[in-house]
C-alpha cells in the first residue's frame, strides 16, 4: 500500500489506496477493542499470549507498549494460533474443503497439533494470485453466500489500487475486521508519545477524503479501504480524545466532492492554526495536493476567516458547510492577517510555509515509503525541517505492522509486522521481485536479515496463501517479530498517487497509441517512461524516439497530443479516475527526442555495469542520470489535451458472473 500508497503510495505512500496504503496514521476509538470468537475463548490459552484482538487502550501508554513487546516476543506461538483458528472458523467453506477436506471430529483444525496443521495447510493449499481467488469473490458479489471462503458474513468488498484486467481488485471484509483495524490504529498514539510529548495538548490536520464507492449486483459496497474505515462507526462515533481530536469535522472528511472537501477541511486547519500539533495526509501525495490548493486558494480561505463565514458557493454540501460554519463561526481579522501574511512573504517561495502557517507542528504524518518517497524533496522542502513520520503498514487486504521508531529519516524506515493481525509466509525474492529458484516458502520468524520476500498472507476475511504483491527486505528484527522495509509493489513501474502501472499495461496502451502516428509517417523505434513529481500533482512522462524523425508542425503537435490521450485511455481504471475524477495525477506527457538519445542511454547504462549483450531498454528510469541523458535530447514536449474517460467500474457483468460461477464451482468441486 505502500498504501507506501499507494502511493499509494497512498506511501508515502502510504498506502495505500497499496491502494495498497502502505502506513496510514489515522488514530481512532480509544475504547477496548472485541476480543476473540467464542470458540476460539473455550480453548485453553497459555497465559504469556494475548488474545487475537487484544484489548488496547490508547491512554495507557505502559500498558499498550507492554502489549507491543507481549505480541512481539511470542509471535512464532501466535502465529501458529492464527492459523489455527482461520482454519477452525472457515474449515466448513468451500475453498477451505476443497483443499483441506471435510471438518470431521478426528480431522478437524482444532484437534491437531499447530505443527502439523500448519504442514498440512502447506503441502495442500496453494499459494495464490488474485486471478485464482477472483471467481468466488465475483459469485459473492453476485450473490452467493460469504460461506465459499468465510464463515463470517462478508458486509463489504475493498477496492484494491492494484488492478486486475484494467479494474480494482475486489477483498473480502468483514465486520470483525474492523475491530482488528481499530486495534492497531490505537497502539499508533502509544508510540508517538513515547518520542514526541504533548500530542494531548492541541489538534491534529489531518487531511482526510474519501472515495466513490458503488454496490455490486448483490447489495455489497464496494470501496477502498479508507473510505470503509472513515464511513464506519469506529471512526464516526469515535469517543472524544485529545489524541483523536482532528481540526476537521466528520462532515468535512466525508464529503464526496474532493474539491469541497479540500477547501472546507484547509478552511478549519487555518481556523484552528493555534491548536495543530501534527499535520499530514495518507499518502505524501495528497498532503502536497492540500499545499498546492492552498498556494491557489488562500486569499478566499482568509476572506472567510475574516468574515467568520463559509462561501457558499464554494462549499455547496450542506452538511459539509453547516459543520464547518461552527468552526469558523466568529470573525477573526487578526488571524486572517496572521495567515495572508504568512502566504504572502511565500509569494516567491514557500520554502517552509507548514511551519509557518503552523508554528506548534511537532512532525508531518504521511506515508514516505515505496512511491512516496519520490516526494521526499518536496516534503522537505515545504515542511522546513519537520520530521516526516510513516506510522503503519497496511493494505487493502489486511492491516500488517506499524514503525517503532517513527522519527527515523525516510529512508530508514521499517515497520514491525505484528503476528496477530493475519498468517504471514514469504516467498524469497531479488531485489527486483523475481523469484529465488528453489526458494521455499519460509513463515514470519524465519526470514533472514538482508534477503528480500515477497509477502503472502493468510486472513481472517477469506484470503489463503495469497501473493499480496509486495517486495520487502528484512531490516531486522523486535524480539522475534521481524521489521521490513517496503521496497516497492510487484511489476509496478510507475506510480505518482494510489494509480499502479505495470510494465505490461504500459506496452498495451503505447502499442495501442503508436497507430495514431501514422499521418507523420513515422513509427515509434524506442520508449520509456518516469514519474515526473516536481510539479504538483505529478504526472508520466514517456521519451519517445521517432524514426524517421518528423517535422514537428502545428499538425504534429495535435497527433502528438492524441497519442498523450491514447496512452492514458489506455492505462486502468485507478489511473483514470486519478486523472478524472481526484484530479490526483497530471495530464500525461510525450516528449520526443532526437535520433541517438536510446544510444546514449545504453552506453550511460553500460556505463554502470550492465552487459552490452545482455542489455535492453529499460521501460521505465529513475536514476537522475538517464533521465538528463534524454532530457538533452528533447525535440518537442506534449500533452494530453483530454481527460480520459472513467466512470465507476460494473462490479460484475452478466457474462463474467455466469463464466465465474462455472470456474467457481469446478473449483470448488
Amino acid at each position: 500500500m505502500d498504501l507506501t500508497m499507494s502511493t499509494t503510495t497512498m506511501s508515502t505512500s502510504p498506502a495505500l489506496d497499496h491502494d495498497h496504503d502502505h502506513g496510514h496514521h489515522l488514530l481512532s476509538s480509544a475504547s477496548p477493542t472485541s476480543t476473540d470468537s467464542p470458540a476460539t475463548a473455550m480453548r485453553p490459552r497459555p497465559p504469556s499470549l494475548p488474545p487475537t484482538i487484544p484489548a488496547c487502550d490508547p491512554h495507557d501508554g505502559p500498558a499498550s507498549l507492554q502489549l507491543i513487546e507481549d505480541l512481539t516476543t511470542h509471535a512464532g506461538a501466535i502465529q501458529q494460533r492464527v492459523l489455527g483458528e482461520i482454519l477452525a472458523m472457515n474449515a466448513g467453506t468451500d475453498y477451505v474443503r476443497g483443499f483441506l477436506g471435510a471438518n470431521d471430529d478426528d480431522d478437524s483444525a482444532e484437534g491437531r497439533h499447530a505443527d502439523e496443521l500448519a504442514a498440512t495447510f502447506k503441502e495442500r493449499v496453494p499459494v495464490v494470485e488474485y486471478e485464482d481467488v477472483k471467481p468466488y469473490i465475483e459469485r459473492i458479489a453476485n450473490g452467493a453466500p460469504s460461506s465459499l471462503i468465510s464463515s463470517k458474513t462478508i458486509t463489504e468488498l475493498l477496492t484494491s489500487s492494484g488492478t486486475s484486467g484494467g479494474q480494482p481488485k475486489l477483498m473480502p471484509s468483514t465486520e470483525e475486521e474492523l475491530d482488528r483495524k481499530t486495534f492497531l490504529y490505537n497502539l499508533l498514539v502509544p508510540v508517538m508519545n513515547k518520542y514526541v510529548e504533548g500530542l494531548d495538548e492541541g489538534r491534529c490536520m489531518y487531511l482526510l477524503f474519501v472515495k466513490p464507492e458503488m454496490k455490486t449486483p448483490s447489495g455489497l459496497v464496494a470501496r477502498p479501504v479508507l473510505t470503509s474505515y472513515y464511513k464506519s462507526r469506529h471512526f464516526r462515533e469515535r469517543p472524544d480524545s485529545p489524541y483523536t481530536r482532528y481540526t476537521s469535522p466528520n462532515e468535512a472528511i466525508l464529503c464526496a466532492d474532493s474539491a469541497q472537501s479540500m477547501y472546507a477541511q484547509l478552511l478549519c486547519g487555518l481556523a484552528r492554526r493555534g491548536e495543530v500539533l501534527r499535520v499530514g495526509a495518507v499518502f505524501a501525495s495528497a498532503f502536497l495536493r492540500a499545499l498546492k490548493f492552498l498556494e491557489g486558494h488562500w486569499r478566499a480561505l482568509c476572506d472567510d476567516i475574516r468574515a467568520g463565514r463559509v462561501d457558499a458557493a464554494r462549499v455547496t454540501d450542506r452538511a459539509c458547510r453547516d459543520a464547518v460554519a461552527r468552526v469558523v463561526a466568529r470573525p477573526d481579522a487578526a488571524l486572517a492577517d496572521a495567515i495572508a501574511a504568512e502566504c504572502e512573504a511565500g509569494a516567491a517561495s514557500w520554502r517552509g510555509i507548514v511551519r509557518r502557517l503552523w508554528p506548534r507542528t511537532k512532525y508531518i504524518d504521511v506515508i514516505v515509503t515505496g512511491s512516496m518517497a519520490q516526494y521526499v524533496p518536496l516534503l522537505e522542502f515545504y515542511g522546513g525541517g519537520l520530521p516526516l513520520v510513516s506510522t503503519m503498514y497496511a493494505s487493502s487486504e489486511c492491516y500488517f505492522g506499524i514503525n517503532l521508531r517513527p522519527l527515523d529519516r525516510p529512508e530508514d524506515v521499517a515497520y514491525t509486522l505484528l503476528p496477530n493481525m493475519c498468517y504471514y509466509e514469504f516467498i524469497k525474492v531479488e531485489k527486483d521481485g523475481e523469484e529465488v529458484r528453489d526458494g521455499e516458502v519460509v513463515d514470519l520468524v524465519d526470514v533472514e536479515v538482508g534477503a528480500y520476500y515477497e509477502l503472502v498472507v493468510t486472513t481472517f476475511t477469506g484470503l489463503y496463501r495469497y501473493r499480496v504483491g509486495d517486495i520487502l527486505q528484512v531490516s531486522g528484527f523486535h524480539n522475534a517479530a521481524p521489521q521490513f522495509r517496503f521496497v516497492h509493489r510487484r511489476n509496478v513501474v510507475l506510480s505518482v498517487d494510489t494509480d499502479k502501472t505495470s510494465e505490461d499495461d504500459l506496452l498495451r496502451a503505447v502499442t495501442a497509441a503508436k497507430r495514431l502516428l501514422a499521418p507523420l509517417g513515422a513509427i515509434l523505434s524506442e520508449y520509456t517512461a518516469y514519474a515526473d513529481t516536481a510539479s504538483i500533482p505529478g504526472h508520466y512522462v514517456l521519451f519517445w524516439e521517432l524514426t524517421p524523425p518528423p517535422t514537428l508542425s502545428s499538425g504534429a503537435a495535435g497527433v502528438m497530443a492524441a497519442c498523450c490521450a491514447e496512452v492514458e485511455a489506455g492505462l486502468d481504471s485507478v489511473y483514470r479516475r486519478c486523472r478524472s475524477r481526484d484530479r490526483s495525477v497530471g495530464p500525461l506527457e510525450i516528449r520526443v527526442v532526437s535520433p541517438g538519445a536510446f544510444d546514449e542511454l545504453m552506453d550511460l547504462c553500460v556505463s554502470h555495469g550492465s552487459s552490452v549483450n545482455q542489455y535492453k531498454t529499460p521501460r521505465c528510469i529513475k536514476h537522475p542520470d538517464a533521465i538528463a541523458v534524454l532530457e538533452a535530447r528533447v525535440v518537442g514536449r506534449f500533452f494530453s489535451d483530454t481527460v480520459p474517460h472513467w466512470e465507476p467500474f460494473n462490479v460484475v457483468d452478466a457474462n463474467a458472473a455466469t463464466e465465474a460461477d462455472a470456474h467457481g464451482a469446478a473449483t470448488a468441486s
